[in-house]
């Protein structure tokens, strides 16, 4: 068998409110590429990267020259062609190949007729349980519903996803109000539901001093871990050894020369595998069994991602047997998803691996086009700077701490 066509096409679909974010970061939808690799044999396979546009579909583009005529069996050597250390020198590609790696599995899936978690050893578990992922939102423009900015909305916020999803695990996405503030709202939450379990995710907002004042004040919650919570290993480190909360990370341990350091030197006790960032399924896999082997907690991280690439996550999460916690998912704030018949469903917190060959997932071309065309109307979004906020980076750490007025 042998790779004839590689097509990427950029899509944006709708959340059900504007998520704000740490560093004065905004966006009311997801940008992706959604990859096709296509074979002599018919066989088609689904990737999907974060991110889009011309550079995105550019970089596909430029892949053919490696791949065209390449056997999507040979795994290795496409990590090689694609990943090796000469060319990461001057190509970001390892989310180039995570898209390429996810479509390669499913078309080796469905040539051999079975699901990609038969090719990554067996499953150990049918389902894979979900955290809630928890932001403060902005009001949806058209009906001026889902604002979460005060406790009391990010409480009833949280029962509302519980009665929906069942979700036992709860994660606030912090880093937007001062610290002080956003521990007010996680105590509510904490003393709302007291038997679930809980993390909080600044994005590396806080500085290494913030970070333990506000670990110390949540020490006596029933945490997971508390993620990222400032930026660096070094950093992270000078927390871990003042707190008493396991550490997480996404973003400091992201490929196996950082794991290596954390290794030897710890100041991390959970990795957040994410099949986008590692690189693809695989590479998760790797790193998951270096983890088991040093005793490091490992959980399933999520990127923003529409059905395609949350396959490649609940294949990943029914094959590891050191998985010992909920998986992280943004996929409940969706309005839609690109895949045949809908969005994945939550039961009990829980969404069910796919049985189907390959990822298990059918691209629906109707909504493809319907959302690649929303794309070329909107365009990509700006990330990084929210109109609301234009004076969030001038405040420096102290004065966020001390100032409750600047909560707002």
């Amino acid at each position: 068998m042998k790779i004839t066509d590689i097509k990427a096409t950029t899509v944006t679909v709708p959340l059900e409110a504007p998520l704000r974010h740490a560093n004065g970061a905004h966006w009311g939808r997801f940008v992706r590429t959604i990859v096709q690799v296509e074979t002599d044999e018919g066989i088609v396979g689904l990737g999907e990267m974060g991110g889009g546009g011309e550079s995105a579909e550019a970089a596909f583009h430029g892949m053919k020259t490696y791949l065209v005529g390449h056997d999507p069996f040979e795994l290795e050597q496409m990590r090689f062609k694609i990943c090796n250390p000469t060319a990461s020198l001057y190509n970001n590609r390892t989310q180039i190949h995570a898209a390429l790696e996810f479509a390669c599995l499913d078309i080796i899936g469905k040539k051999l007729g079975v699901p990609v978690y038969q090719l990554l050893g067996g499953k150990i578990r049918d389902e894979v349980a979900f955290a809630s992922y928890l932001f403060f939102r902005y009001p949806n423009a058209k009906t001026g519903e889902g604002e979460v900015r005060t406790p009391e909305q990010l409480v009833a916020h949280l029962r509302d996803l519980k009665a929906k999803y069942g979700f036992q695990t709860h994660k606030l996405k912090g880093g937007v109000f001062h610290p002080r503030y956003e521990l007010e709202c996680f105590l509510a939450m904490a003393e709302a539901f007291p038997e679930d379990k809980y993390r909080y995710d600044p994005n590396a907002a806080l500085s290494v001093e913030e970070s333990i004042r506000f670990a110390k004040q949540i020490e006596h919650v029933n945490n997971d871990y508390f993620e990222d919570p400032t930026w660096g290993l070094n950093g992270m480190r000078q927390v871990r050894e003042k707190i008493g909360i396991p550490t997480a990370t996404n973003t400091v341990v992201v490929n196996f020369e950082q794991l290596s350091a954390n290794v030897l030197n710890p100041a991390v006790d959970v990795i957040l595998l994410d099949t986008t960032f590692w690189g693809g399924i695989r590479p998760c896999i790797k790193a998951a069994g270096v983890c088991e082997t040093f005793q490091l907690g490992v959980s399933v991280h999520s990127s923003g991602e529409l059905g395609i690439q949350l396959a490649t996550m609940l294949h990943l999460g029914a094959v590891l047997p050191n998985l010992s916690f909920a998986a992280d998912a943004h996929y409940h704030q969706l309005e839609d998803d690109i895949i045949k018949g809908g969005k994945f469903q939550y039961r009990d917190g829980k969404i069910r691996v796919p049985d189907g060959v390959g990822l298990g997932v059918e691209l629906d071309e109707d909504k493809l086009k319907e959302y690649a065309e929303l794309y070329r109307e909107l365009g990509n979004y700006t990330y990084d700077k929210d109109p609301h906020r234009p004076d969030w980076f001038p405040v420096v750490p102290n004065e966020r701490w001390a100032d409750p007025a600047a909560s707002f």
